[in-house]
């Protein structure tokens, strides 16, 4: 494998903690991670935290669970890029708006963008995004569940 270097979305880490949405792509990713590297933004571990928080607080996730989840990604090579408050609130504000992305979400897209690494991400809308600007991907084809289909009587 040649790439040693990727912009590591949060859908990603998240999908390989919380059971129900374990996929292969999640698994695939983060294995990558024993031969190479993660960036991810500055926002990334108050993203990954309050995610945590959440899936806690609906009883997605234990205790005992939340702590293995915590040290796994602690353990991996995760790198955090921080940027300046003019570059979020002016390049990243307007990838966002122009994306219609959230700004977190815009916030991976220019990342992988400026340093040219691909994105691992399993969010449907990130992913698109990236296609459009020609960044590279690791997952081609997110896997969003559909919402059930209802059966006539």
């Amino acid at each position: 494998m040649s790439m040693t270097v990727f912009v590591l979305d949060n859908s990603v880490v998240m999908a390989w903690g919380l059971r129900e949405e374990r996929t292969e792509d999640a698994h695939r990713v983060i294995r990558m991670l024993d031969l190479c590297k993660a960036r991810v933004p500055a926002i990334w571990p108050l993203e990954f935290a309050n995610a945590m928080l959440n899936a806690e607080r609906r009883k997605r996730l234990s205790d005992a669970n939340a702590a293995w989840l915590r040290e796994s990604i602690l353990s991996l090579p995760i790198s955090v890029v921080t940027e300046t408050p003019a570059h979020v609130i002016t390049a990243i504000f307007v990838l966002a708006r122009e994306q219609g992305l959230s700004v977190y979400d815009a916030s991976y897209l220019d990342l992988a963008m400026r340093e040219g690494l691909p994105l691992a991400t399993l969010d449907d809308r990130l992913h698109d995004a990236a296609k459009r600007c020609g960044v590279p991907l690791l997952v081609e084809e997110p896997v969003t569940p559909s919402p059930p289909r209802k059966v006539k009587r």
